[in-house]
């Protein structure tokens, strides 16, 4: 599967607003947004009115950087969204919380959702005791979610689980520190995802 393997601190400045890429960094005085709150590129300083049309794509592409899906696997999950009985942006939301990168990174086993895809790519992690290397496998409640044995040494991933008491786990996630194991209580709820994110824009874009 393709992915974005640039700069990620141009997404953040290109979205003007932290998308929390790096982990800490995005916490420090080194954030490229603070220093340069303007989009990157030679005409990144001039002043830009969106269209209708560019504030619904910019939403779009917020969230699928946030989420490091690229566009032909976003658009699967919006129809997929669309098709589900209840609100469109809301199962839209869940489907891509509920992917086991996103899901590693809210337990804390990563400090970022590209780390945690590189864990799970490299078999680290098991859900329910099997080992899955696909970061798009989508977990349901009652899976339980856990590093594996032989990877619990990892530097990387104390230094993360330290990171997430700060930065605190989702109520729809259970996490077991010390067996570095978590389960999945329920499905995410709308109020349980705080990022910045209006999901109407989203539905409107690919409605339009």
């Amino acid at each position: 599967m393709a992915r974005y393997i640039g700069p990620v601190c141009r997404l953040c400045r290109r979205e003007g607003t932290k998308l929390f890429l790096k982990g800490d960094r995005c916490f420090t005085d080194k954030c490229a947004v603070d220093r340069r709150p303007y989009p990157p590129g030679q005409h990144g300083q001039r002043r830009t009115k969106f269209t209708e049309y560019g504030i619904r794509l910019r939403e779009k592409q917020k969230v699928s950087r946030i989420y490091g899906v690229l566009e032909r696997q976003f658009r699967g999950y919006f129809f997929e969204a669309d098709r589900t009985k209840g609100v469109t942006g809301e199962n839209l939301l869940s489907f891509l919380e509920r992917r086991l990168d996103s899901v590693c990174y809210r337990l804390g086993f990563a400090a970022t959702r590209s780390e945690a895809r590189h864990l799970v790519r490299h078999k680290h992690v098991s859900v329910n005791g099997r080992s899955v290397n696909i970061p798009s496998y989508r977990v349901r409640p009652g899976d339980k979610v856990e590093v594996r044995e032989a990877s619990r040494k990892m530097a990387r991933v104390s230094s993360a689980l330290d990171q997430a008491e700060k930065r605190g786990v989702p109520s729809w996630l259970e996490l077991n520190r010390g067996e570095f194991a978590g389960t999945i209580k329920s499905l995410p709820n709308r109020e349980e995802i705080t990022l910045p994110i209006q999901e109407q824009l989203i539905v409107e874009f690919y409605s339009r």
